[in-house]
């Protein structure tokens, strides 16, 4: 009867035979009732008492036991399961440790969806950089993270629209022909996806190693550097060919 509940065969059986009967039973009586051995009896009675399931009572030195009304046992059981409940959505939870591991991955629609699932699982911050027409499919969930009070960075190559303040915007030009195609993200400082085009292919690395996701952060802020100085000095950066070779072979 009360297994399913988290008791034991003997307490159940015990808690069964005094349920059964309209009498308080002694411990022979129990025996006799339950099948639980008298080697036993005793010790369970002790474990169903201090769980608050039988009452007890001594008449001319005889222990006499009856067992909980059973409407106040479904009571009981239904407070007992829902208090337990509370405690465990209060246990601390142990974090999983970093995998510093690098993933590849192919596929451009993998990586897309890969890159659309760790952004929905952002709780911080989110670093993200393209181009405008890729980037684009991920505005929703972006300025959703950024409504929920995430912190968002985006570098773009090409115009976005979006209300997100934290964007640096650079504008291709003839100059910029040689630009190849990437993302970079990097969710919370703890996990960095990388992806670019290998002989017309989309392919991808995905890992959680410290270092890397630091180059990858610092190489964000490379491209974003390299933006605004390029959008600040654009009229001397281009009139010196020098400057410009260098700048221009650089990635952003």
């Amino acid at each position: 009867m009360l297994q399913q509940f988290g008791f034991t065969q003997y307490e159940s059986q015990v808690y069964q035979s005094l349920i059964t009967v309209d009498h308080p039973l002694d411990a022979t009586g129990i025996v006799k009732l339950s099948g639980v051995p008298r080697s036993k009896v005793y010790e369970v009675l002790h474990r169903l008492s201090e769980k608050g399931m039988i009452l007890e009572t001594t008449i001319e030195k005889k222990r006499l036991y009856t067992a909980l009304p059973i409407e106040s046992t479904i009571k009981k059981l239904k407070a007992d399961f829902e208090n337990n409940l509370e405690q465990l959505k209060k246990a601390p939870i142990k974090k999983a440790p970093s995998d510093d591991r690098v993933w590849t991955l192919k596929d451009n629609q993998s990586i897309q969806s890969l890159l659309k699932e760790l952004l929905q699982k952002a709780e911080h911050s989110i670093f993200l950089s393209g181009w405008a027409d890729d980037l684009l499919q991920y505005l929703p969930i972006l300025e959703e993270k950024y409504d929920a009070g995430i912190h968002i960075n985006i570098h773009v190559i090409g115009e976005l629209s979006t209300k997100i303040p934290s964007v640096s915007t650079l504008i291709p030009d003839e100059q910029h022909a040689n630009l190849e195609r990437s993302r970079i993200m990097i969710v919370d400082d703890q996990e960095m996806l990388f992806a670019g085009i290998e002989e017309a292919n989309w392919q991808a690395i995905r890992t959680q190693s410290r270092p890397l996701v630091k180059f990858f952060t610092e190489f964000f802020y490379h491209d974003v550097a390299l933006t605004e100085i390029t959008q600040k000095y654009r009229d001397t950066i281009m009139k010196d060919k020098n400057i410009r070779d260098v700048l221009l072979n650089l990635r952003y």
